[in-house]
């Protein structure tokens, strides 16, 4: 399988979503050890604090969808979710470590390697205590220059914010609201919203105001190539390169 590739992305830099997820099975270290030998500029994941204070990257609340057993993440001791398999195709795959959740640390080694931006999504609304933990493996395994932190728990980043006060945050929303400047700006916010909710207009305003804007989860080249062309700073994708 290869990625869709787009011709001319200008300056608009792309976003591998859960890894190269289109091809390889979604926030597994297959799929950003893919994302990492292709020209993406960054590599999002989803992390969970486990039941016994572990940092885990799954993108769902239940293992399910992606295992051959159903644990709630957050209910659930890492030892117990290790023993997982992640499934390729309703097939079980070969049992090791790149075939099981990863761990925080594991997904920034890679980005490390490959030298991609970590685009780290916080799940649920956190405690202070998780939130610096989880800035504390960062700082052990990668530079936090290189590392965004998105969410759609406005208060996480608001804990991020006071811990970290020069570092990129990213406001994760579905729609485009009035309200939604003053938000970001408040604490020095950037977004990443749906790309369905963007047009040009609001693009040019939220640039106005000094506002970096990323966009999930566009997959649709002509989708794309207009968003590149209204100067979108970020595309999140599948499968688009």
């Amino acid at each position: 399988m290869k990625t869709i590739q787009i011709k001319d992305k200008k300056n608009t830099r792309m976003i591998a979503h859960r890894g190269l997820s289109g091809i390889e099975r979604e926030n597994s270290v297959s799929a950003f050890v893919a994302a990492g030998n292709r020209d993406y500029y960054g590599i999002e994941c989803d992390v969970h604090v486990t039941k016994d204070g572990k940092y885990v990257i799954y993108h769902d609340d239940t293992t399910g969808r992606l295992c051959e057993k159903d644990l709630r993440i957050e209910e659930t001791d890492y030892e117990e979710l290790a023993r997982l398999r992640l499934l390729a195709s309703g097939k079980t795959v070969v049992y090791d470590r790149i075939h099981q959740i990863p761990t925080l640390q594991e997904y920034l080694e890679v980005c490390a390697r490959y030298n991609k931006v970590a685009v780290i999504e916080l799940k649920h609304a956190m405690i202070e205590k998780n939130i610096a933990e989880i800035i504390e493996i960062c700082k052990a395994e990668y530079d936090l220059s290189k590392i965004i932190f998105i969410s759609f728990a406005y208060e996480n980043l608001v804990t991020v914010r006071k811990l970290l006060p020069q570092q990129k945050l990213q406001y994760l929303v579905d729609f485009y609201a009035a309200d939604l400047i003053d938000k970001l700006k408040r604490y020095d916010l950037d977004l990443d919203i749906n790309y369905r909710s963007l047009t040009a207009d609001c693009v040019k305003v939220l640039h106005d105001k000094g506002i970096v804007i990323n966009c999930w989860t566009c997959d649709d080249t002509d989708s794309a190539n207009n968003l590149i062309a209204w100067g979108v700073d970020f595309i999140t994708s599948n499968i688009l390169q």
